[in-house]
Protein backbone atom coordinates (compact mmCIF):
# COMPACT_ATOMS: atom_id res chain seq x y z
CA UNK A 1 0.00 0.00 0.00
CA UNK A 2 1.08 3.56 -0.87
CA UNK A 3 -0.39 6.91 0.13
CA UNK A 4 0.22 8.72 -3.27
CA UNK A 5 2.84 11.23 -1.52
CA UNK A 6 6.33 10.98 -4.21
CA UNK A 7 9.15 10.60 -2.01
CA UNK A 8 12.12 10.57 -4.78
CA UNK A 9 12.07 11.30 -8.79
CA UNK A 10 13.45 8.17 -10.76
CA UNK A 11 15.52 8.03 -13.73
CA UNK A 12 15.25 5.05 -16.46
CA UNK A 13 18.42 4.50 -17.39
CA UNK A 14 18.10 1.17 -18.75
CA UNK A 15 15.51 -1.20 -21.10
CA UNK A 16 15.81 -5.01 -21.87
CA UNK A 17 13.38 -6.89 -23.59
CA UNK A 18 13.76 -10.35 -22.25
CA UNK A 19 10.10 -12.30 -22.57
CA UNK A 20 9.23 -9.52 -19.77
CA UNK A 21 10.45 -6.36 -20.12
CA UNK A 22 13.11 -5.13 -17.48
CA UNK A 23 13.65 -1.62 -16.57
CA UNK A 24 16.25 -0.32 -14.90
CA UNK A 25 15.85 2.64 -12.73
CA UNK A 26 18.24 5.32 -11.24
CA UNK A 27 17.56 6.60 -8.15
CA UNK A 28 18.30 8.39 -4.81
CA UNK A 29 16.77 5.76 -2.02
CA UNK A 30 19.39 4.52 -0.22
CA UNK A 31 19.19 0.94 -1.62
CA UNK A 32 20.55 -0.66 1.37
CA UNK A 33 17.40 -0.19 2.78
CA UNK A 34 15.28 -1.52 -0.24
CA UNK A 35 15.07 -5.92 0.12
CA UNK A 36 15.17 -7.64 -2.92
CA UNK A 37 11.20 -8.51 -3.58
CA UNK A 38 10.24 -5.45 -2.12
CA UNK A 39 7.22 -2.59 -3.68
CA UNK A 40 8.24 0.46 -5.02
CA UNK A 41 5.53 2.46 -7.04
CA UNK A 42 6.48 3.78 -10.21
CA UNK A 43 4.18 6.53 -11.52
CA UNK A 44 1.96 4.52 -9.52
CA UNK A 45 2.29 1.07 -10.35
CA UNK A 46 3.28 -1.40 -7.86
CA UNK A 47 6.14 -3.10 -9.04
CA UNK A 48 8.57 -5.57 -7.04
CA UNK A 49 13.02 -5.10 -7.08
CA UNK A 50 13.95 -7.86 -8.54
CA UNK A 51 18.01 -7.17 -8.74
CA UNK A 52 19.58 -3.39 -7.12
CA UNK A 53 22.66 -1.49 -7.31
CA UNK A 54 24.38 1.23 -5.16
CA UNK A 55 22.07 3.96 -7.01
CA UNK A 56 19.41 1.90 -9.16
CA UNK A 57 16.75 -0.77 -8.81
CA UNK A 58 15.45 -3.14 -11.77
CA UNK A 59 11.53 -4.33 -12.06
CA UNK A 60 10.36 -6.54 -14.86
CA UNK A 61 6.68 -5.56 -16.12
CA UNK A 62 4.77 -8.36 -18.13
CA UNK A 63 3.25 -7.55 -21.90
CA UNK A 64 -0.12 -6.57 -19.93
CA UNK A 65 1.54 -4.41 -17.53
CA UNK A 66 3.01 -2.53 -20.46
CA UNK A 67 -0.74 -2.29 -22.38
CA UNK A 68 -2.54 -1.09 -19.56
CA UNK A 69 -0.07 1.69 -18.22
CA UNK A 70 2.24 4.24 -19.27
CA UNK A 71 5.48 2.01 -18.78
CA UNK A 72 4.79 0.95 -22.39
CA UNK A 73 5.97 4.54 -23.05
CA UNK A 74 8.85 4.28 -20.93
CA UNK A 75 12.43 4.28 -22.69
CA UNK A 76 15.82 5.56 -21.31
CA UNK A 77 16.00 8.77 -19.83
CA UNK A 78 11.97 8.80 -18.76
CA UNK A 79 11.81 10.40 -15.66
CA UNK A 80 9.26 8.59 -13.03
CA UNK A 81 7.53 9.16 -9.96
CA UNK A 82 8.56 7.23 -7.26
CA UNK A 83 7.44 5.93 -3.47
CA UNK A 84 8.42 3.45 -1.11
CA UNK A 85 5.77 1.46 0.42
CA UNK A 86 4.10 2.02 3.74
CA UNK A 87 5.11 0.83 6.84
CA UNK A 88 3.36 0.44 9.79
CA UNK A 89 3.30 4.02 11.78
CA UNK A 90 3.85 6.27 8.60
CA UNK A 91 2.27 8.85 8.42
CA UNK A 92 -0.64 8.92 5.28
CA UNK A 93 -0.23 12.24 3.94
CA UNK A 94 -2.27 11.39 0.74
CA UNK A 95 -4.94 8.76 0.55
CA UNK A 96 -5.02 5.05 0.61
CA UNK A 97 -3.18 3.79 -2.93
CA UNK A 98 -3.25 0.24 -3.87
CA UNK A 99 -0.67 1.03 -7.07
CA UNK A 100 -2.95 -0.99 -9.20
CA UNK A 101 -3.71 1.33 -12.02
CA UNK A 102 -7.44 1.30 -13.21
CA UNK A 103 -6.71 2.92 -17.08
CA UNK A 104 -5.22 5.85 -19.00
CA UNK A 105 -5.96 8.77 -18.53
CA UNK A 106 -4.48 12.10 -21.11
CA UNK A 107 -3.90 15.85 -20.08
CA UNK A 108 -6.56 18.07 -22.30
CA UNK A 109 -4.75 21.19 -20.72
CA UNK A 110 -2.36 22.90 -18.45
CA UNK A 111 -3.05 26.63 -17.90
CA UNK A 112 -2.04 28.73 -15.06
CA UNK A 113 -4.06 29.48 -12.17
CA UNK A 114 -2.77 31.61 -9.07
CA UNK A 115 0.54 30.48 -8.41
CA UNK A 116 -0.72 26.55 -9.32
CA UNK A 117 -1.26 25.13 -12.76
CA UNK A 118 -4.52 23.46 -13.62
CA UNK A 119 -4.53 19.99 -15.32
CA UNK A 120 -7.52 18.88 -17.00
CA UNK A 121 -7.47 15.00 -17.91
CA UNK A 122 -9.53 12.97 -19.97
CA UNK A 123 -10.72 9.10 -19.14
CA UNK A 124 -12.44 6.77 -20.24
CA UNK A 125 -16.36 6.45 -19.56
CA UNK A 126 -16.04 3.65 -17.52
CA UNK A 127 -13.14 5.26 -15.20
CA UNK A 128 -15.20 8.75 -15.10
CA UNK A 129 -17.97 7.60 -12.77
CA UNK A 130 -15.55 7.10 -10.06
CA UNK A 131 -14.28 10.66 -10.14
CA UNK A 132 -16.33 13.32 -7.99
CA UNK A 133 -15.41 16.54 -7.03
CA UNK A 134 -13.12 16.82 -3.76
CA UNK A 135 -12.72 13.31 -4.12
CA UNK A 136 -9.33 11.67 -4.26
CA UNK A 137 -7.39 9.95 -7.17
CA UNK A 138 -3.66 8.77 -7.68
CA UNK A 139 -2.18 10.40 -11.20
CA UNK A 140 0.82 8.59 -12.18
CA UNK A 141 1.48 7.80 -8.10
CA UNK A 142 0.50 11.30 -7.36
CA UNK A 143 -2.63 11.53 -4.46
CA UNK A 144 -4.46 14.25 -6.37
CA UNK A 145 -7.73 16.15 -5.15
CA UNK A 146 -10.39 16.64 -7.81
CA UNK A 147 -11.55 19.94 -8.04
CA UNK A 148 -14.40 19.79 -11.42
CA UNK A 149 -15.93 17.51 -13.33
CA UNK A 150 -17.86 17.30 -16.65
CA UNK A 151 -18.45 14.12 -18.28
CA UNK A 152 -14.77 12.14 -18.49
CA UNK A 153 -12.88 15.43 -18.31
CA UNK A 154 -12.28 16.61 -14.74
CA UNK A 155 -9.37 19.46 -13.31
CA UNK A 156 -6.63 19.24 -10.19
CA UNK A 157 -4.47 21.86 -9.36
CA UNK A 158 -1.08 20.94 -8.51
CA UNK A 159 0.79 23.99 -6.73
CA UNK A 160 4.41 24.96 -6.93
CA UNK A 161 5.73 22.20 -4.74
CA UNK A 162 4.36 19.72 -6.28
CA UNK A 163 5.54 20.36 -9.48
CA UNK A 164 9.53 20.55 -8.11
CA UNK A 165 9.34 17.37 -6.42
CA UNK A 166 7.56 15.71 -8.66
CA UNK A 167 7.47 14.80 -12.74
CA UNK A 168 4.15 16.98 -12.89
CA UNK A 169 6.76 20.04 -13.71
CA UNK A 170 8.11 19.01 -16.99
CA UNK A 171 4.48 17.72 -17.75
CA UNK A 172 2.54 18.49 -21.21
CA UNK A 173 -0.79 18.40 -22.94
CA UNK A 174 -1.25 15.11 -24.76
CA UNK A 175 0.63 13.21 -22.74
CA UNK A 176 -0.71 9.68 -20.99
CA UNK A 177 -0.71 9.33 -17.35
CA UNK A 178 -1.45 6.26 -15.10
CA UNK A 179 -4.96 6.45 -13.25
CA UNK A 180 -5.95 5.15 -9.82
CA UNK A 181 -9.44 5.96 -8.71
CA UNK A 182 -10.34 6.17 -5.01
CA UNK A 183 -10.74 2.56 -3.53
CA UNK A 184 -14.19 4.03 -1.55
CA UNK A 185 -15.14 4.71 -4.71
CA UNK A 186 -14.77 1.49 -6.33
CA UNK A 187 -16.43 -0.14 -3.47
CA UNK A 188 -19.57 2.54 -2.85
CA UNK A 189 -19.95 1.62 -6.78
CA UNK A 190 -19.88 -1.88 -6.31
CA UNK A 191 -22.33 -1.90 -3.57
CA UNK A 192 -24.57 -0.10 -5.14
CA UNK A 193 -25.27 -1.58 -8.40
CA UNK A 194 -24.85 -4.82 -6.71
CA UNK A 195 -28.28 -6.85 -6.50
CA UNK A 196 -28.80 -9.88 -4.67
CA UNK A 197 -30.24 -12.77 -6.70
Amino acid sequence: MFTGIITDIGTVRAVREAGDTRFEIATGYDLGTVDLGASIACNGCCLTVIEKGPDWFAIQASAETLSKTTLGDWDTGTRINLERALKIGDELGGHIVSGHVDGLGEIVSITPEGGSMRFRFRVPHELARFIAPKGSVAIDGTSLTVNEVEGNVFGVNIIPHTQAVTTWGTMVVGQRVNIEIDMLARYVARLTEYKPT
